[in-house]
């Protein structure tokens, strides 16, 4: 019965892995179905963008240019208040090369005499999009321009943005702008690296360090000197943003609450609090260590001593080797004292050029010696080395703690003499000016459609106008996903290993788990031995339990016949005194024949009805069950002729 549960559960567990193979498989369908219809979405989204995009230029009254994906496009143009944009599509007005030199700087590469130039992207190319590109290798450049309107830092928040795209990726050099603070004396002919600014702001990398800078110079109400105050480093990955060679947005955040935020793509990398989140902090602290306090020369810095108290044991002895040799190491069978390990190489010859005179007496070169290889070992045996168990080494007192230890010192505090409190550094030196002052070991760096104004949503659709037209020309002209798993496994070979994994793997499992399991002969024997075995197992208990009731019976049929020998005595005894009391009656009977005739035919009736009485109890006996037996039982020891009933019983049930 146990096989046969098994094989049940067994065929049950088959049944139920089917059944979760199907579901997987048809999962696997429907994840594929719904892959392809959102690359279809995608693709209708991008169609519609690209015709909103269409209707919108065909509505506007200025000179149009047609990309060949169908793209027309429009110079952005602002829909709210601003301080200033530029687009370089049209002429280049108003901004101003540097003339100037850079200082503290050798004479060959001191000057400001990197080229500009106004031109397209080299590659995603808009048609009628231009940008401003530093030109030059290895030179300095500074080009600046005056704002619009001044801004002014009061209720409004300040945003600037600006597009970048290193068209050769970037080896070291920055792509950052400067806000240059108002003042009666800024001519921007002599802007150069002093020049005061109010912030900085922008991508800047040299060799694997990538930065996006955000400085502003701060005003110390207190000496009225101006200290630089860095934002903290993003915490995400900026590399893919300086070798994509695409076009990037660049947007700065200052808000009169005195937070700002840093965003690429419109999209947030680091944000925090001018007053906690800024290198070093805009408020000094309070309390300073006294530079004038010195520690005292008694002053105890251990938290634990020596025990002075300790005393060395007698028994230590520091003399004790740390290893000793084995004495109960064995020298190996087979090991070849005479042997030496190495031996002049045989082969070896004297090379023809060998002056001895020079070089000295030639030798072969040595090498192991063969007959080594099969030994134990070569050369005088020497006893190996093991820990010694009496070593303990030099002693040393235990450590205790040190009842005069007084913790680490540190200098006594002080109220900081230069301390100010600026609760707002929001407010910070009006801007009236922009520039570009930049060194670049990496040419053809694009710039484009600046906006500094105080609405999120200006600057927003001043983005969309732009830098989404470029992004979508992006897209568009990106190669397939085949291509670009070409284009990286060129680079880095070992990503077609990869490849080659991550296509195996779903088809294997999909052979796996969707393709029909054939029945083997092994199981289909093992399913018919499983299935034989049930019953024979089953058959055999009931066979058992058949024979256990057929011994049960042949031992109540033994006691039955006991009983019966028992009781056939008595009917025989009981027989035997009727018969003698019929012959008595005989005998006191009348002598006449006809009298005897009848006696006999009334002796015969009432026998011939004992016998008959007899036959019908034995048939119902063979109708009623033990306990109707054990009732008759009792019923003929009480009656008279009972016991010829039973005897009559007995017999028939027997045969």
């Amino acid at each position: 019965m146990r096989w046969g549960t098994a094989a049940g559960l067994g065929g049950d567990a088959i049944t139920r892995m089917h059944f979760q193979w199907d579901w997987l498989c048809l999962g696997l369908l429907i994840i594929s179905s719904v892959t392809a219809e959102m690359e279809n979405e995608e693709i209708l989204g991008a169609d519609v963008e690209v015709e909103d995009f269409d209707k919108q230029s065909q509505e506007a009254d200025v000179d149009k240019d047609e990309s060949s994906l169908g793209i027309v496009y429009q110079t952005p143009k602002p829909t709210g208040e601003v301080y200033f944009t530029e687009t370089f599509d049209g002429v280049l007005t108003g901004w101003i090369l540097s003339k100037t030199k850079k200082e503290d700087t050798d004479d060959n590469i001191a000057k400001y005499d990197g080229r500009w130039e106004v031109e397209e992207l080299k590659e995603n190319t808009v048609p009628g999009d231009r940008g401003l590109v530093l030109k030059s290798v290895a030179k300095h450049h500074a080009i600046s321009t005056m704002l619009t309107k001044a801004f002014i830092f009061d209720n409004k928040p300040l945003i600037v943005q600006y597009e970048v795209n290193f068209q050769e990726g970037i080896d070291c050099g920055g792509a950052y702008i400067k806000l240059l603070s108002s003042s009666n004396d800024l001519n921007l002919e002599y802007f150069f690296d002093k020049t005061p600014y109010t912030i900085m702001f922008g991508p800047d990398k040299c060799g694997e360090d990538y930065k996006l800078h955000f400085i502003f110079r701060h005003k110390n109400p207190k000496t009225g000197e101006y200290d630089e105050k860095h934002a903290k480093r993003p915490d995400v990955d900026l590399k893919k943003f300086y070798l994509d060679k695409k076009t990037h947005l660049y947007t700065l955040v200052l808000k009169p609450d005195d937070t700002f935020e840093m965003l690429i793509d419109q999209t947030v990398v680091s944000k925090g609090s001018l007053l906690e989140d800024m290198v070093p902090p805009v408020n000094p602290p309070r309390e300073i260590e006294d530079p004038a306090d010195k520690k005292p020369d008694d002053w105890d810095e251990r938290p634990k001593i020596p025990d002075p108290n300790a005393v060395k044991p007698d028994d230590w002895d520091e003399d004790e080797p740390s290893r000793i040799e084995d004495l109960d190491a064995v020298k190996p069978e087979g090991w070849l004292d005479d042997e030496p390990q190495y031996v002049p190489d045989p082969n070896a010859k004297k090379p023809k050029d060998w002056d001895e005179e020079m070089d000295g007496e030639w030798e072969a070169p040595q090498i192991p010696n063969p007959k080594c290889e099969t030994a134990p070992g070569c050369g005088i045996w020497v006893r190996p080395m093991k820990n010694n168990p009496k070593y303990k080494g030099k002693w040393k007192a235990p450590m205790i703690d040190n009842p005069n230890y007084q913790g680490i010192w540190s200098p006594r505090k002080i109220p900081n003499p230069d301390y100010f409190e600026d609760p707002h550094p929001f407010e910070m030196t009006a801007v009236s000016a922009i520039g570009l002052e930049l060194w670049s070991m990496t040419s053809d760096i694009y710039f484009d459609n600046f906006i500094i104004c105080s609405e999120k949503e200006v600057a927003d659709r001043w983005a969309a106008d732009g830098w989404g037209l470029k992004k979508l020309v992006a897209s568009a002209n990106e190669p397939g996903m085949f291509s670009q798993l070409v284009t990286a496994a060129e680079d880095h070979p070992w990503l077609w290993v990869l490849y080659i994994l991550t296509l195996a793997l779903p088809i294997g499992l999909g052979v796996l788990f969707c393709w029909p399991a054939k029945k083997t002969d092994e199981d289909i024997e093992f399913k018919k031995t499983a299935i034989s075995k049930a019953i024979t197992k089953g058959e055999i208990k009931q066979e058992r339990e058949e024979l256990e009731d057929d011994e049960i019976d042949l031992e109540e049929e033994k006691e039955n016949e006991d009983i019966v020998e028992d009781e056939r005595r008595e009917p025989e005894e009981t027989k035997g005194e009727l018969v003698k009391d019929t012959q008595k009656m005989e005998r006191e009977a009348s002598p006449s024949e006809d009298e005897g005739e009848g006696g006999e035919d009334i002796y015969e009736e009432e026998e011939n009805k004992v016998a008959d009485g007899s036959q019908e109890e034995a048939d119902k006996s063979n109708k009623s069950g033990s306990e109707d037996e054990m009732k008759e039982d009792d019923e003929s020891t009480s009656s008279g002729d009972g016991p010829l009933k039973s005897v009559r019983k007995r017999r028939v049930r027997k045969d």
